[in-house]
This record gives structure tokens, C-alpha cells and sequence, in this order.
């Protein structure tokens, strides 16, 4: 069993370490890969190059967890809506048919996604016995803020759109969780033994739709991993103090912290479950001393109670990849 699975269902106090967007833009061996495949969809549907990209920071650096190299947005493209990633601007999603989306045959559905979890067999296969494979999925509301198309800016809602579209977003949701909780299924009976639920725009929820739009849809979510027994972590990044109350409503196995989360309020507020990353991101575009100092801070707060070691968000395209073996160097060698 790998240290992580150890830490989030026996609540143990071992090391752990992984990031996320640990595959991708800043290695250069990711950007070999994807200079000949320009489609990135189609770059996550090919499941020997997804295989070896999740792969190339297991052989550089030993980390201990492989996390599949896929896009939350592959769900609304399993789902018939056409995604387009468009430099310097984004992904930008085709128009959303409610009716279609409604009646969506389930088996359409996993067929769509075969290659993923093709390449988490082919990844698992691979993979030492004692690292884990997370799989993962997006939380709905951040995936509907794409679909429906709802969002103006990094920091804002085009609140006439959701207005416009609040009279079916419950239902849009439910028919989502749905589907979710079939691609975990089919992710854990492919290979990964564990599944992270990014909710990525949850700071945009204005705070009275949050029981609503966050923290019961990732409940369930969460109730039906904890029925089969998946381990499970939440990132409800933006959501500030009321990472609190996500905890005690949702109660995941783990909780990925943001970069705004003071670790010492969350080491205080958050009981009951494991607490992983919230180191900045941009610390790794800083000094060596600038790096130890910030990792210093999170192994110091959590250094007695279960802990992922982990960031605040991904790893950015900019990062020197020395930089982050010497973090993750030093967070081995880290006995005070």
C-alpha cells in the first residue's frame, strides 16, 4: 500500500509527496510530446502518450503518487459538447444542448472514455506496487461554469447568464454527479486507487449557493466513494473560511488546501480528515532559500498530525523542474 492510501485511510503520520500538475507544461520532455500533438483532447485520448507523460515525473524525480494525465474537461467531451483548448485564451466549449445532455446514454458515455482508462491500466502496469495512481474528476459546478459558459472572468461570474440558466442548474448537476460517479467507477476499476475532486471555481459560488452548488454536490460525490471505499481528497479551491464548513459537510478523506488557506488556521479548524498541499506555487519560481522557507512553514505546522505534502494549486508552466527536485529532496530529507 503506498504511503499516501496509509495517510488517508488510516489516518498515519508518514510522508507523502506529489503535485499537482505534476505532468505537464514545465518538463521538457511533456513539451516534446506535445509540440508533435497540438490537440489537446486528443493528446488525453491517446492512451500510450497519456500513459507515458502521467510516467515522466515518476522517472525523473521517484515522486509517490502518479496522477493520470487527463483534463477535467474530458467529461463534457464524453458527454457531446466539443472542446477546444485556444492559446492564450483558454478552453472554449461548443453551445450546451440541456435536452442532450439529459438523455445521455451512460454507455455512450464510458465508451467515449475508453482510452483513459486504458491508459490508467497501461499506467497502473507500470507503476511500483507502493505508489498510487490518482485518478480524478472535476467537481460539477466547475465543470457547468465551463459548459454553460458562465464565466466572464479568473474572478467573476456573468451573473445575467447565471440567472439566465438557474431554473435547470440543479438538475444539470444531478445528471452530472451521475456521470462522474461512473468515470470514478470506471478509473478505480481500471487501475487508480485513488480520486481527487477538483472544484476549481468554487470561489466564484456567491456564498448563498454554496450549500447548493458546492458543498452537497461534492458530498455526494464523496458518499459514494466512502460506500465503495475509494480513498478520496477535495480541492474547493477560493472558498476561504468556509473550507470549514466544506469539511464538516462534505467529510472527505482529505483536503487540498489553496494558497490562501493560513495552514496554522486550517491545522486549528479542520478535524477529521487529512490535510494536504497549500504550498504556493509561485514559491518555486523564487530563491532555493525563498523554497525552504515556504516548505518549511506547511512540514512544521502539520509535522504532527497526517499531512500531504502538496501546493496551493498546479505547478506552473514556468517552473524549473531542479527547482522542484530540490523541494522534493529536501522535503525526504526533512528530520526537524
Amino acid at each position: 500500500m503506498s504511503n499516501l492510501k496509509k495517510i488517508l485511510l488510516d489516518k498515519v503520520s508518514c510522508k507523502s509527496i506529489w503535485f499537482m500538475r505534476q505532468a505537464g507544461r514545465y518538463l521538457p520532455e511533456f513539451q516534446k510530446i506535445r509540440s508533435k500533438n497540438p490537440d489537446f483532447i486528443k493528446l488525453c485520448l491517446n492512451s500510450e502518450l497519456s500513459s507515458e507523460i502521467t510516467l515522466q515525473p515518476i522517472k525523473r524525480f521517484d515522486i509517490d503518487s502518479a496522477i493520470i494525465f487527463s483534463d477535467i474537461l474530458i467529461v463534457p467531451y464524453a458527454l457531446g459538447q466539443n472542446v477546444n483548448f485556444i492559446k492564450d485564451h483558454g478552453p472554449k466549449l461548443s453551445d450546451f444542448n440541456f435536452k442532450k445532455f439529459l438523455n445521455y446514454k451512460e454507455s455512450n458515455f464510458s465508451q467515449n472514455l475508453s482510452p483513459v482508462y486504458k491508459a490508467i491500466d497501461l499506467t497502473r502496469k507500470k507503476l511500483k506496487k507502493n505508489k498510487s495512481l490518482i485518478s480524478f474528476v472535476g467537481g460539477p459546478w466547475t465543470l457547468l461554469v465551463y459548459m454553460l459558459g458562465i464565466k466572464e472572468s479568473k474572478k467573476e461570474l456573468d451573473l445575467k447568464k447565471l440567472k439566465d440558466k438557474k431554473e435547470f442548474l440543479n438538475q444539470a448537476i444531478e445528471n452530472l454527479i451521475r456521470f462522474l460517479c461512473i468515470h470514478i467507477k470506471n478509473q478505480v476499476n481500471a487501475g487508480a486507487d485513488v480520486v481527487q475532486v477538483f472544484d476549481s471555481w468554487a470561489g466564484l459560488i456567491p456564498s448563498q449557493n454554496l450549500n447548493d452548488y458546492c458543498f452537497t454536490p461534492n458530498a455526494k460525490i464523496i458518499s459514494y466513494c466512502k460506500q465503495r471505499k475509494i480513498p478520496n481528497i477535495c480541492f474547493p479551491k477560493g472558498i476561504k473560511e468556509n473550507f470549514e464548513t466544506f469539511n464538516k459537510i462534505v467529510r472527505p478523506d482529505g483536503i487540498n488546501l489553496d494558497s490562501e488557506i493560513d495552514p496554522i488556521w486550517a491545522k486549528e479548524k479542520l478535524r477529521n480528515v487529512v490535510i494536504q498541499g497549500g504550498l504556493d506555487p509561485n514559491i518555486l519560481l523564487k530563491s532555493d532559500k525563498e523554497i525552504i522557507e515556504g516548505a518549511t512553514k506547511y512540514i512544521r505546522t502539520f509535522k504532527d498530525i497526517p499531512y500531504v505534502f502538496n501546493l496551493g494549486h498546479g505547478l506552473l508552466p514556468e517552473t524549473d523542474p531542479d527547482k522542484v527536485s530540490k523541494l522534493i529532496k529536501f522535503y525526504r530529507n526533512y528530520n526537524g
